[in-house]
């Protein structure tokens, strides 16, 4: 988290949660949800407007985590800002890479390296998921070739589940919502 980000929090400790404004597609890509967005539908029927900005996305990935119950968050100054997720809370691109051991390269849709895949999972839609030293993250969509020529070159042998069944059993909240008063 950045220090900027850190020393908000202490100076304004009692800032009012922010939901539905912030979407990440399982492409791994940002989208801002105004009102009249929520309004027209849930996530990701209704994304809203791509996060296109360089330093705004970079500035979202560094101050991207998670609380204790799986809900994730963009820690926009002292305000936290919940993330709804399309499909999983990391999205990992998978690069063919001769220099990497393995053959292959893989990161966060953050820029975090990916090291270890612990397990393989296809859900009922064809997405593939990984179990990282990151967490639970969703392979991007246009990543698909390439994940299905590392499955056959590293033995990976995905796991069939259902995605909300296998979100949950990870504890990850896919749409955040505020705590009942």
């Amino acid at each position: 988290m950045d220090d900027i980000v850190k020393a908000a929090i202490k100076k304004w400790p009692n800032v009012p949660h922010c939901h539905g404004w912030l979407g990440l597609d399982a492409r791994g890509d940002w989208y801002l949800r105004d009102e009249p967005t929520q309004r027209s539908g849930p996530f990701p029927q209704a994304k809203g407007s791509r996060v296109t900005h360089g330093k705004l996305k970079d500035f979202i990935a560094r101050n991207y985590e998670h609380d204790a119950q799986g809900q994730w968050f963009f820690q926009n100054g002292p305000q936290r800002v919940y993330v709804w997720l399309e499909a999983a809370p990391w999205v990992i691109g998978v690069m063919a890479d001769a220099a990497v051991p393995g053959g292959w390269r893989l990161e966060t849709h953050t820029g975090m390296p990916v090291a270890q895949v612990q397990a393989t999972y296809l859900d009922e839609d064809g997405r593939l998921y990984l179990q990282t030293e990151h967490g639970l993250g969703v392979v991007r969509s246009q990543d698909m070739v390439a994940a299905a020529e590392a499955m056959e070159s590293l033995g990976w042998a995905p796991e069939e589940v259902q995605g909300r069944d296998l979100v949950q059993r990870h504890g990850v909240v896919l749409n955040p919502q505020p705590a009942a008063a």
